[in-house]
């Protein structure tokens, strides 16, 4: 697969192209790739996704940052496995959000992209102001030569399936309804950096997983899965939070236990699986109570695989 940085001036080659943000890649984003793969192999074009850096809510609230699922490294890879051939990831800055919708489907999607199909979510806006739509798209595509499908929005049984459905379950602490809507478990990849290492100190070393983003969708302690350490998921119970017994930083970590694991994983790029939440994240009024919680923590870690076996 192939990534972009920065929208080219002019196409070599036509696509078919859908945009948006994916973050998360959840089931709703899935359906429409499996269409966007479907659509590339009918036509012999690639299958190509336009998204941003930094999300455009970013750019227009500051300071109040959404709340990311996935990195953007996450991101790229959630897609690669999902059928695209190419990756493009446009700036969005100052000029960009600027620009008037006419001008981005001329600029962006004909001259810089080659557009042949284009494939949207139903309630897709784009341009200055928000004022394109699927409207103003077919119209153009009929007078420059593309196509343009909408896919209509994803349900299930407790409602659409959205990036901010799955953040409000992440949030609640429900992650069999987190994985429903992603399809998979909720996760976060790092790489493992060296801590204080009090953990080894009372008898739970833990590999401190770099955070890309200051603001993680969940906070607790959690039954994991582990994946990167060995051929085979490993087991083991993360906390994810501020460490409120250790420091008063204020600066979210994440810790995971790796039971009965033996090995240096230092540096290496991990993918931490939420499976279960436990409890919310405690302060405790010395390290010997917060040893003996732990203990608990990873006791109940453990039955959870005893009654389901990774």
């Amino acid at each position: 697969m192939q990534v972009l940085r920065g929208i080219p001036d002019h196409a070599e080659h036509g696509c078919v192209l859908t945009i948006g943000n994916f973050d998360g890649v959840h089931r709703g984003h899935q359906a429409l790739l499996a269409r966007l793969a479907a659509k590339a192999w009918e036509t012999g074009l690639p299958a190509v996704v336009l998204t941003f850096e930094p999300h455009p809510r970013e750019y227009f609230t500051h300071e109040v940052r959404p709340v990311r699922l996935t990195s953007l490294r996450e991101k790229v890879g959630l897609l690669e496995q999902h059928g695209v051939d190419r990756i493009v990831i446009g700036r969005f800055n100052e000029r960009f959000a600027g620009l008037s919708a006419e001008a981005f489907i001329e600029d962006v999607l004909i001259h810089g992209l080659g557009v042949r199909h284009l494939l949207i979510g139903d309630d897709f806006r784009f341009g200055r102001g928000r004022k394109g739509d699927f409207a103003l798209l077919r119209a153009t595509g009929e007078r420059a030569g593309f196509t343009v499908e909408a896919m209509p929005t994803l349900a299930d049984a407790d409602g659409r399936v959205s990036s901010s459905a799955v953040r409000e379950a992440l949030a609640a602490g429900d992650m069999p309804r987190a994985a429903r809507l992603l399809g998979r478990p909720y996760s976060i990849s790092g790489r493992v950096l060296h801590g204080d290492k009090i953990g080894r100190t009372i008898g739970f070393p833990t590999a401190n997983i770099q955070l890309k983003h200051r603001s993680p969708p969940l906070m607790g302690i959690f039954t994991v899965s582990v994946d990167g350490v060995a051929e085979r998921p490993w087991p083991g119970v993360a906390s994810i939070g501020v460490r409120p017994t250790i420091n008063d930083a204020g600066r979210p970590s994440l810790e995971v236990h790796l039971f009965d694991w033996h090995g240096d994983c230092y540096d290496a790029h991990l993918r931490v699986n939420f499976l279960a939440w436990q409890r919310a994240e405690e302060r405790y009024d010395s390290l010997d109570a917060l040893t003996a919680q732990i203990a608990r923590d990873a006791d109940q870690a453990r039955a959870h695989f005893a009654r389901n076996p990774l």
